[in-house]
């Protein structure tokens, strides 16, 4: 698929799914523009994907995404390609079509087998929605009908990985919890706690960059930030970026870890439809702002702290710190995701100070050798 007319009928397939799905919130259409951009999207340095639609009768009735990362195999020692941004109305033989025609792309990169749904990597967004429907979706999170897991179950794929959304119903209650932790850390803590430095976020985001990967490599599906995805990512970040949901812990002056929080923009989305202008107008783009001005919802968005400072309390005097700053005192509610199901202690920590698990997300893969 490579014409203009394909490439936006693919952005705009989603509105047949879910124009009658209250939680859905429409992606802003100029965004996806920008993400399918071969020429600018930073993966397409060093990865590669392709797009395809199925059609009955001149009528189109899904979308893939194949999406092949090299840095990902070489990390893992593996041979996988990816399948993302699947859409699709109720009918298994569509959706077989879908995924026949993703796989054999793989193939032709003589990939062996197929995870998802990875949207290019699973530094972006991924995982299928398995429970929770009647939440919308926060920033950078998924959303999709029910029947999507019969649909890719039926095609012969299989669980790999779950990971856990968390909903802070109550802040005051967490921090509460927080605080006694902090004071039996006393002096004994040999970390100090700042909010990051906005003004020089080229600086600060390097910083996260190398903190992220060195925090992250050994969990499942880690794929490391290259220096101009996490540049892009800043980029994109920095109109939602507030000190008060930033917080860097630092042991003797060398970074140990942070935690990034952003309000949900989803929320302002949720009302434009997808657009910015209507007929020249920037009617989208006025509402945006105006509810952008006005969210009290939040996404902790990332959190890692490096192997060697861990079990010194980082983690949680970080997350005390971002609920402290910005959700106690700004007046947010705030989602924390997404968690792996195998990361027994940060799961077990986020129960602890109250934390409810409200919604599931699933990796599948399947052979295709």
């Amino acid at each position: 698929m490579g014409s203009r007319a394909d490439r936006n009928a693919f952005i705009r397939f989603p509105w047949c799914i879910y124009d009658n799905d209250p939680a859905w919130v429409p992606p802003l259409i100029i965004e996806r523009k920008a993400f399918l951009n071969r020429k600018r999207h930073p993966f397409y340095q060093h990865g590669d994907a392709a797009l395809f639609l199925a059609r009955q009768n001149q009528k189109i009735v899904g979308r893939i995404m194949a999406s092949d990362d090299p840095n990902y195999n070489a990390v893992h020692h593996s041979n996988v390609g990816c399948f993302g941004l699947f859409d699709c109305i109720n009918d298994p033989d569509v959706a077989a079509l879908l995924f026949e025609a993703a796989a054999n792309w793989l193939r032709q990169k003589d990939r062996q087998e197929i995870l998802g749904p990875i949207d290019y990597s699973t530094n972006y967004t991924c995982g299928l929605l398995i429970d929770g429907f009647a939440h919308s979706p926060t920033l950078l999170t998924t959303h999709n009908p029910f029947y999507y897991q019969s649909l890719v179950e039926r095609c012969g794929f299989t669980k790999v990985m779950d990971f856990y959304a968390w909903w802070f119903s109550d802040p005051t209650e967490a921090t509460a919890r927080l605080r006694k932790l902090a004071t039996r850390l006393g002096k004994r803590a040999r970390f100090t706690i700042r909010q990051g430095n906005l003004r020089n976020l080229a600086v600060e985001g390097e910083r996260l960059r190398l903190i992220y990967n060195d925090a992250w490599k050994d969990n499942w599906g880690f794929v490391p930030f290259t220096k101009a995805e996490f540049e892009h990512l800043t980029k994109e970040m920095k109109p939602l970026l507030r000190p008060d949901f930033t917080a860097i812990a630092e042991v003797d002056g060398e970074p140990a870890g942070f935690v990034i929080g952003l309000p949900d923009i989803n929320v302002a989305l949720q009302k434009i439809d997808g657009r910015l202008t209507t007929l020249g107008i920037p009617i989208g783009l006025v509402k945006l702002l105006y509810h952008k001005a006005r969210l009290k919802k939040a996404r902790l968005i990332a959190m890692g702290v490096r192997p060697q400072f861990r079990r010194l309390g980082v983690a949680e005097m970080l997350v005390l710190r971002v609920m402290e700053e910005g959700m106690v005192k700004a007046g947010f509610a705030a989602e924390l995701s997404m968690t792996l199901e195998n990361n027994v202690m940060i799961n077990r920590f986020l129960e602890a100070i109250g934390a409810h698990r409200y919604k599931t997300y699933r990796i599948y893969s399947k052979s295709i050798g």
